[in-house]
Formats: C-alpha cells, sequence, structure tokens
C-alpha cells in the first residue's frame, strides 16, 4: 500500500520541484547578475568571487527607489481596498441575493477576464484625457480597479456559492437582516478567500506596467514597474543595475506572497475540502 501511494505521489512531486525550479533559475540569475561588477556582462549561474551588494543601493538611489515606492503604495493603497469591498459585495450578491440577470451578470464578468488589456488602451486613455485625469495617478487606479473587477467577483461569488445556505436560513429565522447575514456570517467565513484576492489584487496593481506608461509621463507618480522602464531608458546597457532595480522592485511582492500564502492556499483548499 506504502509502494502504491509513493508511486502515486511521486509523478506530482517531480512536477512541482520542475515548477519550482524553473521559477527560482530565473531569480537566482538574477540576483547573481546584480552582484557582479558595474557595467560587467551577465554571468549565468555563477555566484560572483567579490559580491557587490552596493550594487542594490546604487540602484536604490539612481531610480528615486522611495518616491516610486510612495507613488505604488498610494496607488495601492487607493485601488485594492476599494477593489476588494466591490467585488465582494458583489459576489456575494451574485450568489445569495438572487438578483434578476444573475447568469446573465456572471457570463459578462467572464468575458471581461477575456478582455486584453491592449485592446482598450487607446480609446481609454482618451476617455481619461477628456476627463482631465491623464497624467495623474487616477488614470492608474480607477481603470485598474475596473481591470480587477472581473476576477475578484467571479473569485468571491465562487467562495460564496461553496458557504453553507443553512447558516443563512438559521440567522434569518432568528431576525438577521441581509446586511447582517453576510457582515456577521458569511464575511468572517469568507476571510481566506477576500485575503487571498488582496494578495493578488496587491501584486497586479504593484506590477501594473501598460497603465503606468501610458497614463504617466512622470516616473516620480508611476507603479514601480512602470518607473522600471524610465529606469531601463537610463541604464540600458547596464546589466547588473537592471537587474539590481527589477529585484527591488519584486521585493515587495514577494514578501507580501510569503506573509499571506496560508490564507491564499486555505481558500484554493476550501472548495475542495466542501
Amino acid at each position: 500500500m506504502l509502494n502504491t501511494k509513493s508511486s502515486t505521489r511521486l509523478p506530482g512531486n517531480l512536477i512541482l520541484l520542475l515548477m519550482m525550479v524553473v521559477t527560482i533559475l530565473p531569480l537566482l540569475s538574477m540576483l547573481f547578475t546584480a552582484l557582479q561588477p558595474q557595467g560587467s556582462l551577465p554571468a549565468g549561474l555563477s555566484f560572483p568571487r567579490e559580491a557587490h551588494w552596493e550594487n542594490f543601493a546604487t540602484a536604490f538611489e539612481t531610480s528615486n527607489f522611495l518616491a516610486l515606492a510612495q507613488s505604488s503604495t498610494f496607488i495601492v493603497i487607493a485601488t485594492v481596498p476599494a477593489a476588494v469591498l466591490i467585488a465582494t459585495l458583489a459576489g456575494y450578491g451574485l450568489a445569495h441575493l438572487q438578483i434578476p440577470g444573475e447568469r446573465f451578470f456572471t457570463v459578462l464578468f467572464l468575458l471581461g477576464l477575456t478582455l486584453p488589456m491592449e485592446a482598450i488602451i487607446t480609446p481609454l486613455f482618451y476617455q481619461l484625457k477628456g476627463m482631465g485625469l491623464v497624467g495623474s495617478q487616477w488614470s492608474i487606479i480607477l481603470p485598474q480597479m475596473a481591470l480587477l473587477m472581473p476576477f475578484g467577483v467571479f473569485w468571491m461569488r465562487a467562495n460564496f456559492l461553496n458557504a453553507s445556505k443553512e447558516l443563512s436560513e438559521s440567522a434569518q429565522l432568528d431576525g438577521a437582516n441581509v446586511w447582517q447575514v453576510f457582515r456577521r456570517i458569511h464575511l468572517p467565513l469568507a476571510i481566506p478567500a477576500w485575503a487571498s484576492l488582496s494578495v493578488l489584487y496587491f501584486i497586479w496593481t504593484w506590477n501594473q506596467f501598460l497603465l503606468a506608461i501610458v497614463m504617466v509621463n512622470d516616473p516620480t507618480k508611476r507603479t514601480m514597474a512602470g518607473a522600471l522602464g524610465a529606469f531601463k531608458a537610463e541604464r540600458s546597457t547596464d546589466f547588473v543595475l537592471l537587474c539590481a532595480g527589477s529585484l527591488l522592485i519584486m521585493l515587495p511582492s514577494l514578501l507580501i506572497f510569503l506573509i499571506f500564502q496560508r490564507h491564499f492556499i486555505k481558500a484554493l483548499m476550501q472548495g475542495a475540502v466542501k
């Protein structure tokens, strides 16, 4: 029996190991390149004899990292909480409130997942320009919130559909209204779902590139990923500083994911456990 279980798990473990290697190797290559002397060519996966950790400090200063971090933080704070709240309310409504046209709206949100950003960026630019928002951080925040909605609503709807309806019925028999059922019963049970959604929204907003470079000319008002384009233009031949700057930009996303990965995995496993 043990041999059968081991043989069954072996292919899955090998796939996970392969995915881990494919994910980690590019990061290691970037780290080793960032530790090379400035102006040198990438040396692949060979750790330098003398690690130049000061390259990160140089990239921090030359890229105006502090101002970029403040801009990205403002964009994330203005986008993520509001987007998670709207997606949670909409997902709950589609799952439990039996609103007219529920199937139509669900299909509409699913179609939104297939809409590429590149297809709407030009009309979106002229629309925001007519509203006087181009050049400000709101030209990133408002479209980003709209782009996050299809996935977020579908994600939260699926979570609320898996919730026990008996709990809602019991609460209603005790005199609870719709808002109380949502706030006191379903919202606490959905903590893994909206916490993991917040992590995804943070990563996607922090790494938003296209909106940042199209809507805002000032690099200090862009996201970190969008500002990387300006940094690349200045340091296009210095691969060492480019790798160091890229790792600095990726670091907050990695830390957020590592901190909240427990909620993320729990949300993914809820449907399987049910």
